[in-house]
């Protein structure tokens, strides 16, 4: 159910940027033209919250007759040791980019920085956390308070640096890999690549990109749109908390150890080059939730260092 949960997300997220220009930031402000005035565009405005208002009933509702069949008085569960906490960099990274992009598209309507940082932040909240209370009222799952301070700290992370910097020095991205476990448990991690990008955490990383002119006294001829990203992603993993005994085609039993893996890597942000038109920023800005491949520099306890050229490799 989490990852259907997480795919909900993950469209609700992609609704939001597409129709948001991505502005580049930390660049000195442009003077309002006349034709685009300070204030709320009433148009936009009234599509942003009827259409905002619709996607979160309509989508609750089929989540409710779809997933959540079987009710139970509501309980929690302890989820914090599974999958070496990957699902909740997973809580973290969705409600970071949901909160960004709920600001940018209350921003386009014409709403005032503050109003939009805090609008854009509570309804990603209010999205992830009804979520979790209907997982409190589910057969086989239940309220986690782990997932519930993942999405917190995700919101605040891009609350607490657009208040405090008025830009966002450290953005969190994600990336993907196919991964050679699938096969041993396809129904719990994914039978299709589509299925496996949100069900297979050996195959998902997750990233801290920090933009190095926001974050150190560079020069003004430093490339604006250079990050530094650090990832972390986890491998060997064919259950939650341990992998139960698993046979390949020959009846052999198969092991794999479980570990976790730090990466190191150059990363860009998009929507800092002011060369590209307002509208291109925009369609590059829906895929700044995704972490662009380039050379990595991996450690683990199991494999030590690693140099990556550009793709991670296969494991």
């Amino acid at each position: 159910m989490k990852w259907q949960i997480r795919a909900v997300s993950l469209l609700f997220l992609a609704i939001f940027l597409s129709n948001v220009p991505t502005q580049a930031q930390p660049l000195p402000v442009a003077p309002v033209s006349p034709v685009e005035q300070p204030g709320i565009n009433q148009g936009r405005f009234i599509g942003v919250v009827a259409g905002t208002a619709v996607f979160y009933t309509v989508t609750l509702l089929l989540l409710r007759k779809q997933w959540y069949k079987k009710r139970v008085p509501f309980h929690s569960f302890n989820d914090n040791r599974e999958w070496l906490q990957m699902d909740k960099l997973g809580h973290a990274t969705t409600a970071y980019c949901m909160s960004r992009g709920g600001y940018e598209l209350m921003r386009w309507s014409g709403v005032n920085e503050r109003a939009s940082i805090i609008t854009g932040s509570l309804l990603a909240l209010l999205f992830q956390s009804t979520l979790e209370v209907y997982d409190g009222y589910s057969e086989g799952w239940g309220f986690s308070k782990g997932d519930m301070i993942a999405n917190v700290a995700g919101m605040g992370l891009f609350m607490g640096q657009q208040l405090g910097a008025g830009q966002q020095v450290v953005t969190m991205r994600y990336g993907f890999r196919k991964t050679i476990f699938p096969p041993y448990r396809p129904n719990l991690l994914g039978k299709t690549t589509g299925q496996q990008m949100l069900k297979d955490y050996n195959g998902q990383q997750y990233w801290l990109s920090v933009n190095l002119a926001s974050a150190l006294p560079v020069g003004p001829s430093f490339p604006r749109w250079l990050n530094l990203a650090a990832g972390y992603s986890g491998s060997g993993m064919i259950g939650g908390h341990q992998n139960p005994k698993t046979f390949d085609a020959a009846g052999n039993e198969v092991k794999f150890e479980r570990y976790r893996q730090f990466f190191l890597s150059p990363d860009a942000d998009l929507s800092r080059i002011d060369a590209f038109s307002p509208s291109l920023q925009r369609f590059i800005g829906t895929a700044q939730f995704f972490k662009i491949p380039a050379p990595s520099l991996e450690y683990n306890r199991v494999k030590g260092f690693r140099f990556h050229p550009l793709l991670l490799p296969k494991e």
